[in-house]
């Protein structure tokens, strides 16, 4: 990395202000209290809970009602919903602000899994424009004074691209950022990220920051593509899966490009972890699970398994360490079988980096008949777009 000193290392949204411009994306299944707890002990930033369903939550589902909480040590609290209808959606905002639930809302129109696109919401909402417009101006509305932000995609594929129409919408119904993924629905995790559509959405949009998402693997990354799109700060997915300590690799890059420590002092606050680290790291992971699961450590056991692939990409760790770590059933199994690794092997370099989570390659949207047919809403059927909100639908 070279140096350029940008004003400072801050990022405003609303009346928020983050020591680092750095957001933690929505991931199911992944970004609970307990991962969020522990991304936030090695680094700075906002820390978004999973995806949540807006009718779910107006239903005060046990599953929602559980999603929504915070540790205490969490702040500020960020919470981001999905819906399709914007009355629901307001009514959800509402729930949020008058029971003092959360600091930050987002709302997601991202999310590109068939069982939501199919039904016209994530990623395919965007397409009509009024029935956006009225989901996120009834939110705005609705949340007050706590900032709303949203998050989408580029569009449903390169021929029906939604993304410059649906934040000039968001601009006007006065969201405080808008962050943008670089890629199509149709496209989901593969290839590589646009990041020209970020430069382009920061030229258009002036007046809230724009933060970008897509491939940001390592601070080096992070730091090109705010360099590359002029973008106020960058959105971190599968990147961090497996490494909640790029966190702070983040921070250090941050400060560094705003001239706040010496880049020299950023390359050595870079984790480059031995194998040690990693065992403690997930273990910790563990323990915090124990606590969002109540006590109960062979769920959280159960729930700790998905992430070891992540933590131990590129480390000589044998098969029958990994399978064994794959079937943990207690923090005591766990412990035997880290008493059997080397915590003294070196990190790995090249092998640990680069991508982490499924890429897979383009797949054709599912949509609603005749989604594409008009960008308006005319004739939509709420009743069927609302299995788009069952509780177990994210993505």
């Amino acid at each position: 990395m070279t140096a350029q000193t940008l004003p400072d290392s801050r990022l405003r949204i609303g009346p928020l202000t983050l020591d680092v411009p750095v957001v933690l994306a929505p991931m199911a299944g992944i970004t609970n209290t307990a991962f969020r707890r522990l991304c936030r002990e090695y680094g700075a930033g906002l820390y978004v809970s999973e995806m949540i369903t807006s009718r779910a939550l107006v239903e005060r589902t046990p599953a929602s009602l559980r999603l929504i909480k915070h540790h205490e040590s969490e702040t500020p609290r960020s919470i981001q919903l999905y819906g399709v209808d914007p009355k629901t959606v307001s009514e959800a905002v509402r729930f949020l602000v008058d029971q003092d639930l959360a600091d930050h809302i987002d709302l997601n129109f991202g999310c590109p899994v068939p069982k939501v696109t199919r039904k016209g919401g994530g990623s395919a909402l965007p397409w009509k424009r009024d029935l956006f417009e009225a989901i996120v101006t009834g939110a705005v509305q609705a949340a007050g004074d706590i900032p709303l932000t949203i998050k989408m995609r580029k569009g449903i594929d390169e021929d029906h691209l939604t993304f410059l129409d649906a934040a000039r919408a968001a601009e006007g119904a006065g969201v405080a950022a808008i962050a943008l993924h670089g890629r199509t629905a149709n496209e989901f995790y593969s290839g590589q990220a646009d990041w020209s559509s970020i430069a382009t959405l920061k030229e258009t949009i002036t007046s809230v920051p724009i933060l970008g998402n897509g491939d940001i693997w390592s601070a080096e990354d992070a730091i090109r593509m705010v360099r590359e799109t002029g973008c106020d700060g960058v959105v971190v997915g599968r990147g961090c899966l497996g490494r909640p300590w790029l966190f702070g690799d983040l921070a250090a890059a941050f400060r560094a490009e705003a001239g706040e420590i010496s880049w020299d002092e950023a390359e050595a606050a870079i984790a480059k972890p031995p194998l040690g680290f990693v065992m403690e790291a997930m273990r910790r992971h563990t323990e915090l699970l124990i606590q969002f699961f109540d006590g109960e450590e062979d769920r959280a056991c159960r729930d700790i398994r998905k992430h070891v692939a992540w933590y131990y990409k590129g480390y000589g760790v044998g098969g029958d360490t990994r399978r064994a770590l794959a079937t943990v059933e207690s923090l005591a199994q766990m412990d035997e079988i880290f008493a059997t690794m080397d915590p003294e092997m070196p990190y790995p370099g090249e092998g640990a980096e680069g991508q982490r989570g499924r890429a897979g390659s383009p797949k054709r949207v599912h949509l609603p008949d005749g989604w594409l047919n008009s960008r308006t809403s005319e004739g939509i059927d709420f009743a069927d777009l609302a299995e788009a909100e069952r509780d177990d639908s994210g993505g």
